[in-house]
């Protein structure tokens, strides 16, 4: 689909504007507009078109949040009947603020992915207070539920539950692990730190490292960098995102460490891109635990009444993959990107 980027003015004068591409600097943020022309006026919606603000994390953070943000703009496209107008960030505040303006705006309905888990209360009241119907997508956040119409989400400790379960199922004589977590106060990094945490308090494994990279591949090298150079011992990275376990390989690589099936240490991603997969079939990884990005015609349905939710939280269905085990099926059906 082609779209036009243009300013959007938010509350307090923020605008931000840069093309998707280039939204991996700074505070990470952007906002864009389905339709419209060049000039910086919003372009009124026509007669029965949708407004649509949607407020989420950068393309840039992950190969999950790209196919994320293209799916939503596929879905709440001007041929689909939208009008679609986003916001970036990995900021909470920036995001909270980004909300606000929509709400100022007028938007139909406000979708969030929240940064953080926590500080919507507000915001979400003067949506109601406006009129405006909330649909969370992808995360969670501390809020009351008659403030969102439906949830639908993946489940962030079942993510975790099922990687640290198969974890435990390989009977490691000791389990010396390297924690890469993502960004902190994420409902992906509690509910995938949660299980881990676990067994770092029944003592069934060791935490070496425990660290954030805040989803970033270079992060999460120096944190391996720093362990190897330490000279601790260790034989599990654990990473919460595949960028982060692939910035933790590289590191291994240029120690001379061994990795994946057979190799000294245990690979472990989440996100289910391809290129991770392929990873996997080649033996370099051995587990990667799904995170499906693909809400957004869940959503539309939602909105257009073509269904209705049996609950306010709806789960997307996710499993994990086992490097003994994964087909190139696997990675042709659940893969991510190219």
């Amino acid at each position: 689909m082609r779209k036009k980027l243009k300013s959007l003015l938010l509350t307090g004068a923020l605008a931000m504007s840069m093309f998707l591409t280039a939204c991996g600097s700074g505070s990470d943020s952007t906002t864009q507009s389905s339709g419209g022309s060049d000039t910086t006026a919003a372009p009124a919606a026509s007669s029965g078109t949708i407004k649509v603000g949607v407020v989420n994390n950068p393309p840039s953070e992950s190969g999950y949040r790209e196919a994320n943000v293209k799916d939503m703009e596929a879905v709440f496209s001007a041929d689909n009947g939208y009008d679609l107008k986003t916001f970036y960030s990995l900021k909470n505040d920036e995001q909270l603020q980004a909300a606000q303006g929509f709400i100022t705006e007028g938007v139909d309905y406000l979708l969030i992915s929240a940064a953080e888990t926590t500080g919507w209360d507000e915001v979400l009241k003067k949506a109601q207070e406006a009129g405006i119907k909330v649909y969370l997508f992808d995360r969670m956040i501390d809020v009351d539920e008659s403030l969102y119409e439906a949830a639908v989400v993946s489940d962030m400790s079942a993510e975790g539950d099922l990687a640290v379960k198969w974890l435990l199922d390989q009977n490691l004589s000791e389990y010396n692990v390297i924690h890469i977590q993502g960004a902190m106060g994420s409902d992906a990094q509690i509910g995938r730190t949660g299980a881990l945490d676990e067994q770092f308090a029944s003592g069934k494994m060791n935490k070496v490292v425990q660290q954030t990279a805040t989803w970033d591949e270079a992060e999460a090298k120096k944190i391996t960098e720093s362990v190897i150079n330490s000279g601790e011992k260790f034989n599990v990275i654990y990473a919460e995102n595949d960028g982060m376990a692939k910035g933790a390989v590289a590191a291994l690589d240029e120690a001379g460490i061994t990795h994946g099936v057979d190799g000294d240490v245990i690979v472990m991603g989440f996100d289910c891109n391809k290129w991770a997969l392929r990873e996997l079939l080649a033996k370099k990884w051995n587990y990667d635990g799904q995170c499906s990005p693909f809400q957004a015609q869940i959503i539309s349905d939602l909105i257009q009444g073509k269904t209705t939710a049996s609950s306010k939280k709806i789960i997307n269905e996710e499993k994990g993959f086992d490097a003994t085990t994964i087909t190139q099926e696997d990675i042709d059906t659940y893969g991510l990107g190219e």
